[in-house]
């Protein structure tokens, strides 16, 4: 099985998929806007950006569980 290159979206515009850079493996590019698309996000020719690295884990160090609290009621 191969990985796909290309790709429709449900507005009609078409996806075309790239190697992509560090923090992502693969880019996403609109190919071509549909006539009929009213996302004004989906220009053709530029890439969709995934924010792969926003959703990790937090590095900063959370604070203490306080074990002993109570909320009210």
């Amino acid at each position: 099985m191969s990985n796909p290159v290309h790709g429709h979206l449900a507005c009609g515009c078409e996806l075309g998929f790239r190697t992509g850079v560090e923090g992502s493996p693969v880019t996403i590019l609109i190919e071509r806007k549909a006539a009929t698309c009213t996302i004004a996000a989906h220009v053709g020719g530029l890439p969709v950006f995934d924010h792969r690295e926003a959703l990790r884990p937090s590095t900063r160090i959370p604070p203490p569980v306080q074990s002993d609290w109570e909320g009210e009621g």
